[in-house]
């Protein structure tokens, strides 16, 4: 008697299903990727463990016995089942497109365009993450991410998407406040927002020798939106991505207030996995993005015709 606290091991089930289907060892091991001696090897142990013989051999075939039969269509049907539910679950996976990003694009550039997505694509249900830290891709958990840096992540395929760069932003009301913005041992009427970093960068590609002093700056926020959006409030001139907050600009909430752009050195890159590359829910948002990104450039470009262009190849 089978003992139902210990069932026999999945790999023998799976051994002794493919060959009662196909009706021979030979067979079943080419169709698991394995040898004929190891599915025998399998079935042998399955029947020591059930106490029942399930095959009678012959030179060049076997044959179920009565409890073979009983078995064999019981784990035939099995096995079908489980293959259905993952066919189901592919073909849910297939539909569900999981992205993660930085705040400040998902929140300013990616969220407000995300409608021509649904729109261009309705069938593909849309997840999107907002962290400041780079998430995992190879854990399962997000699908594509779209990344700050230069490009070179280990198992990783990339997509450049646009530079990163940064420029001085102030309401229009307030550009007459920003006269003496290009010293920065100067004290302004109204306070700098933004990172430190990106200032000292801005101020050495202007030619400064100089980094602003500390207490020229105003409320310190914890990303480059919510600096954006105390400048449009009045509150400073905040350093910002021209082409992050591009509808900001061209809306009138926001001007620049000096017209030299800086960078980083950095881009904005569309990364996934590599062995996923032909995924078409992958496949569908990397266009999509791409137009977008491009489309986002020319605009831009318009009013800013020095912004850098792509990087070397």
């Amino acid at each position: 008697m089978v003992d139902d606290r210990r069932l026999p091991s999945l790999a023998s089930i799976r051994a002794f299903e493919a060959a009662a289907r196909v009706g021979s060892f030979a067979a079943a091991a080419q169709e698991l990727d394995t040898t004929a001696a190891s599915v025998s090897y399998h079935v042998r142990r399955l029947e020591a463990q059930t106490g029942m013989q399930l095959f009678r051999r012959h030179a060049q075939r076997v044959e179920l016995t009565a409890a073979g039969e009983l078995v064999a269509a019981e784990a035939t049907r099995a096995f079908a089942l489980l293959r259905a539910s993952f066919a189901k679950a592919a073909d849910v996976d297939a539909l569900r497109l999981s992205v993660t990003t930085l705040p400040t694009l998902g929140t300013s550039w990616l969220t407000p365009r995300l409608g021509r997505f649904r729109a261009r694509h309705p069938d593909i249900a849309f997840e999107l993450d907002l962290s400041p830290e780079p998430q995992d891709l190879a854990s399962g958990r997000f699908d594509a991410a779209i990344r700050n840096g230069h490009g070179d992540w280990p198992g990783l395929a990339t997509v450049e998407l646009f530079p990163s760069v940064f420029m001085p932003l102030c309401a229009p009301a307030m550009l007459g406040a920003c006269a003496d913005l290009a010293d920065p041992q100067a004290r302004p009427e109204l306070p700098l927002l933004g990172r430190p970093d990106w200032w000292a960068l801005w101020y050495r590609a202007l030619g400064a020798d100089c980094v602003p002093r500390p207490d020229r700056f105003g409320t310190t926020f914890s990303a480059e939106y919510l600096d954006i959006a105390a400048a449009i409030a009045g509150q400073g001139i905040a350093m910002g991505s021209p082409v992050l907050f591009r509808d900001d600009i061209e809306a009138g909430r926001l001007v620049p207030a000096h017209p030299l752009v800086a960078t980083d050195g950095r881009r904005f890159w569309l990364a996934y996995p590599a062995v996923r590359r032909q995924a078409h829910k992958i496949a569908c948002f990397r266009e999509w993005l791409c137009d977008e990104a491009a489309t986002a450039l020319r605009a831009i470009r318009l009013r800013l015709p020095r912004l850098p262009g792509p990087s070397a190849p």
